[in-house]
């Protein structure tokens, strides 16, 4: 009989509809809550990814292999998993981002904190938005390491960082068999987006960056692997049913005979291509909770690295825009990278920008700056984030809250954007960085100062002097933080009002709990 290797995992939930995702070791049927999907193959691995409609009130539910149940697993001490339907007009959405998995090394893991107080007694989340790097494919652990070397030399490139599909299935089989969080995944709606460690370090920072990166022997194979782990492992599931059956990749692996690697190898290759500026392969989504729209933006794949510059494509940007628009009271975005950054950085990153721009030794200096202090955040990709920022205006003109919900930065801070005339609602930075991976030490200092509005005032009066730099359309003040430590956030919107509580993880990586970080209220 075929085993449950890694779920299930419940990904999209509206009204009335779910998807639950699962991965097995063999093909097989898979049933949950009444409704069936056979598995689909990849490079000899299965998955399943089972649509439940007509889900009427709170449902638990459990998972069949062939007839057989394989979850919840025997003497779990966790409750039964359950699909809630999404309804009404108060939501609660769980967020943070930068997740290794279990280690001493990095302290108590937030986001298995938040799983057992939940399973104990706790006030039931909507969604989990997990911001990106969902796993380390270049920071693995001693334990992967491990496993990589009984199938290659780790004493060659690229060593013990992961270099193919099937060494980020073992991979993602790591991050998420914790029980508490497995159970979690299996109980509350998550939706994903990946940033850089998800697939390499500052990946797509620049050019030549990339440029760099295929020189090596291994470059392509990992990108590629990576990017078909993450179609499988995170995309597919932040899909509603009627996007996956209008899906063409989707369709194709589904109704596919055999293994479908090719399909996927040839997919990952066009979504490269992206990269490049020649297809475009939409990784960012849209999901509807309730009163709120949330948009989902690749800030990843999806950049244009030749000049001009883009965070963003055009034809991204053009469909962002157009989902951004509705009658919806919130607009959250859900970026990887924050969008308003401590000052100091944010300044130094536009001024950097330009000066990469320079001819001969200028402009390569900079770009190895660029490069050495990770300066490739909004800021340092000034036409993409003055767009980002004329869209935001634009909404809370017409009366929608705007959050930006980000991680990346390895610090906790919540900020509110002013522009020149005052918008009918308001619009904050909320930034919450690690769930579980310490921040080194020596930077949080750099980042405290990159706060002070005193230096803040001169980076700023040092970017104005340069012809090349256009005067910023918004400016920002700190609410909260700069807070250090592995946290989670959560969210919470009641009709016009909304609410971000903070959480910082406690005690020992055995029985981590959490702290609460003062509630922020931001309107």
């Amino acid at each position: 009989m075929a085993e449950l290797l890694l779920g299930p995992l419940l990904r999209y939930v509206d009204a009335s509809c779910a998807t639950v995702w699962v991965e097995t070791d063999a093909p097989c049927a898979v049933e949950v809550a009444g409704a069936k999907a056979d598995t689909f193959e990849v490079d000899g691995r299965h998955y399943a990814l089972v649509v439940i409609e007509g889900v009427d009130g709170p449902t638990e539910y459990d998972v069949r292999i062939d007839g057989d149940v394989v979850w919840p697993e025997p003497d779990s001490p966790f409750p039964p998993s359950r699909i809630t339907p999404l309804t009404g007009d108060t939501l609660r959405l769980v967020f943070g981002s930068c997740r290794k998995p279990d280690g001493r090394e990095w302290g108590p893991d937030a986001l298995a904190a938040y799983a057992l107080r939940l399973a104990e007694a706790g006030e039931w989340p909507d969604a989990l938005l997990l911001l990106g790097d969902q796993v380390y494919a270049d920071e693995t652990s001693d334990a992967m390491a491990e496993w990589i070397a009984q199938r290659r030399d780790i004493g060659e490139p690229p060593g013990r960082q992961v270099a193919d599909f099937q060494e980020y299935a073992h991979l993602y089989r790591e991050a998420w068999s914790s029980p508490a969080v497995r159970w979690l995944l299996s109980t509350v709606p998550t939706s994903m987006i990946f940033d850089d460690h998800d697939m390499h370090d500052d990946w797509n920072t620049s050019a030549s960056w990339r440029a760099d990166a295929a020189r090596t022997s291994w470059w392509a194979e990992r990108e590629r692997g990576g990017l078909m782990a993450y179609w499988i492992y995170q995309h597919i599931g932040n899909l509603s049913p009627d996007e996956l059956a209008a899906d063409d990749t989707y369709r194709a692996v589904v109704t596919a005979d055999g293994d479908t690697a090719p399909i996927l190898r040839a997919f990952a290759d066009s979504a490269v291509e992206e990269i490049e500026g020649r297809k475009n392969t939409r990784w960012s989504y849209r999901r509807d909770f309730g009163p709120a729209r949330f948009l989902a933006v690749d800030t990843r794949c999806g950049r244009v690295l030749q000049e001009p510059r883009g965070m963003l494509s055009d034809a991204e940007f053009d469909w962002i825009e157009a989902n951004a628009e509705g009658d919806h009271r919130h607009l959250l975005i859900g970026s990887s990278l924050p969008w308003l950054m401590p000052p100091v950085i944010s300044h130094l990153q536009s001024m950097n920008e330009v000066a990469c721009r320079r001819p001969g030794l200028r402009g390569r200096v900079a770009e190895w700056v660029r490069r050495k202090a990770d300066l490739e955040h909004w800021p340092a990709f000034r036409r993409s984030s003055d767009r980002l920022a004329r869209l935001i205006n634009r909404a809370a003109d017409s009366g929608m809250t705007v959050c930006v919900l980000s991680g990346d930065v390895h610090h906790v801070y919540v900020a509110e954007a002013h522009f020149d005339q005052p918008t009918a609602a308001r619009v904050f930075q909320l930034t919450c960085s690690p769930m579980h991976n310490a921040a080194e030490r020596f930077l949080r200092p750099l980042f405290v100062m990159a706060w002070w509005r005193p230096l803040a005032r001169v980076f700023r009066w040092l970017m104005l002097r340069s012809p090349d730099i256009d005067p910023l359309p918004v400016e920002w003040t700190k609410l909260h933080g700069p807070d250090f430590g592995n946290t989670i956030a959560t969210l919470r919107i009641d009709g016009d009002h909304v609410a971000v509580d903070l959480e910082r993880a406690r005690g020992d990586s055995d029985r981590p709990r959490l702290e609460p970080l003062p509630t922020i209220r931001l309107n």
